[in-house]
């Protein structure tokens, strides 16, 4: 509910502090008065499309607050929580325009940009009137209009899931046969490449091990022929034989020398035995480096075959293993893809199914609701005297969609026999005027959340069509927050709270002001709404009998 309007230096209004109640609010005056200033002020501060130039001349800045108290469900939560804005009972928009024509907006003191006022806007306050081209006559509202009024929720819930899910299946569908024909293009090289692959078998790690032994093998192969030497320079035909053979010389002169040789001959035996160790150690590194003449080039081999398969594919040699992995649940997809593609299809046509069954069932109430809609509008409209109109609510077959499959539209005929059609264009300005005042009527039954607004609705229309439409007016009042912009005094007097716009003249400025009647300012509204400049005692007694009615 809009609970106050608090508007400075807009056009011609300097100030102006409106508090609004539940119920049927009026705004009356003059012709030109100021009261679509009031709007536009509104508009501007819930992030509608205005016209440029709001500032007032002379003023820096032109300002528009506007507090509204939500309900507990109100929609409106929603969009704040999503929008990260502070989520409370008292919502307060604020908007700034300065004289440059820069704008700035708050929520709750928080800034945000004028498409989250936009959202808020059209989730708080609804405005009709005979150009409605954005309400009730834009045909791309109509269905959820029905659905609102079907309480159709929870079967539009139903299809809504499903679509998303044939989508999802749409598209998994879509990527695996793409896959599988991308995959199928590359079956020989596939099959070749994981052959070559599984034939090499290369380890993560291998390659560096490789190349490791592969260097120390061809350090043995430049210095086995030293060894060798060496081996034979220390060994029996070298420093071993001959030490051997100065040992039995030594030995059979130390028989005769009395223990001259003993110490020479003790000295020579460690030596000797050294010697031995050298030599066996010389031979254990022979063996090793003869103990496998052909590794050099087995190893050599097998890195060369890596580091070659590395260079073909283009990745390091320890990413072959995965590689071939790779390749290979590639193959095996052109294998299982056939498979996959036909469970795909299994259940998409599954979903198929269950949208059509859902779509057809939220059609099915759709089409009842369609049926009480009509039959609701029947009983509204001889009352606002289009006893001789009809109002039909199509529902056709339309291409299937996330909201079902159909096609709804509001049409309406305002002449016995002639075919119905569009609202906005079979009906007059009059006519139209109290074609949607009828169905604001039907549809609020199913909807309080907003309020609404309408601006000179009641134009064209007078007498008792004008009573019908205040008393409408009034119905609607008793479910939901109704401003109404009205000339007629029939319908002025059916408000609850009434405010009169004016202009006054001060120091060569004009100004509009608004004031809030008190119940003997309303008579004499009413009575000069009803007269016109020169207000009669007549005049009076009749606007005290529409207010008292």
């Amino acid at each position: 509910m809009l609970r106050s309007l608090t508007i400075r230096d807009m056009v011609l209004i300097e100030a102006a502090d409106l508090v609004f109640e539940p119920g049927l609010n009026v705004l009356t005056g003059e012709t030109g008065s100021g009261k679509s200033i009031l709007l536009d002020s509104l508009g501007f501060v819930l992030g509608w499309r205005v016209r440029p130039g709001l500032v007032r001349a002379g003023a820096k800045r032109g300002e528009v607050t506007a507090e509204f108290q939500l309900a507990p469900a109100h929609p409106v939560r929603a969009i704040l929580d999503e929008a990260g804005l502070p989520v409370e009972d008292d919502l307060i928009l604020r908007r700034v325009a300065n004289a440059d024509g820069k704008r700035r907006a708050w929520v709750n003191d928080r800034p945000v940009a004028a498409e989250t006022l936009r959202l808020l806007g059209g989730a708080l306050v609804e405005l009709h009137g005979q150009h409605d081209d954005k309400g009730l006559l834009d045909a791309r509202r109509h269905m959820g209009l029905l659905d609102a009024f079907g309480e159709c929720g929870a079967e539009l819930a139903g299809v809504q899931e499903v679509w998303v899910r044939r989508a999802g299946l749409t598209r998994r569908l879509a990527e695996a046969e793409a896959a599988l024909e991308a995959a199928s293009r590359d079956t020989e090289y596939l099959t070749h490449a994981v052959a070559e692959l599984d034939d090499l078998d290369p380890q993560p790690g291998e390659e560096p091990e490789l190349d490791l032994r592969r260097r120390q093998l061809k350090v043995a192969e430049e210095i086995r022929s030293d060894i060798d030497r060496a081996g034979q320079a220390v060994g029996a035909e070298g420093a071993e034989g001959a030490l051997l053979q100065a040992m039995r010389w030594l030995e059979g002169a130390a028989v005769r020398s009395e223990g001259a040789l003993d110490g020479v001959l003790e000295g020579l035996e460690r030596v000797l035995s050294e010697l031995g160790e050298v030599s066996q150690g010389i031979e254990a590194v022979q063996d090793a480096l003869v103990s496998d003449p052909g590794e050099l080039d087995r190893v050599e081999e097998r890195l060369f075959a890596i580091r070659g398969l590395a260079r073909k594919h283009q990745v390091p040699p320890d990413e072959l293993a995965a590689l071939a992995e790779d390749l290979r649940v590639r193959l095996a997809a052109i294998d299982g893809g056939a498979d996959a593609i036909a469970g795909l299809k299994r259940e998409l046509n599954e979903a198929d199914a269950e949208y059509q069954a859902r779509a057809e069932v939220l059609s099915a109430k759709r089409r009842a609701a369609a049926e009480r809609l009509d039959a609701r509008m029947l009983q509204e409209l001889p009352p606002l005297k289009l006893e001789k109109a009809r109002f039909v609510t199509e529902v056709r077959e339309g291409e299937p969609g996330p909201d079902g499959s159909d096609r709804v539209r509001f049409t309406a005929a305002t002449n016995p026999g002639s075919p119905a059609g569009p609202i906005d264009k079979v009906a007059s300005g009059g006519e139209l005027s109290r074609f949607l005042l009828a169905l604001k009527v039907c549809l609020a039954e199913r909807s309080t959340d907003l309020t609404l607004i309408f601006d000179e609705i009641d134009r064209g229309v007078g007498g008792a069509t004008a009573d019908a439409v205040g008393r409408r007016l009034q119905s609607l009042g008793q479910g939901a927050q109704v401003l109404v912009v009205t000339h007629s005094a029939q319908v002025a007097a059916r408000g609850s709270h009434h405010w009169q716009v004016g202009k006054r003249v001060e120091d060569g400025h004009t100004r509009t002001q608004v004031l809030p009647l008190s119940p003997d300012q309303r008579t004499e509204e009413i009575a000069r709404m009803l007269a016109g400049d020169t207000v009669t005692a007549e005049a009076r007694g009749a606007a005290r009998a529409l207010l008292e009615a």
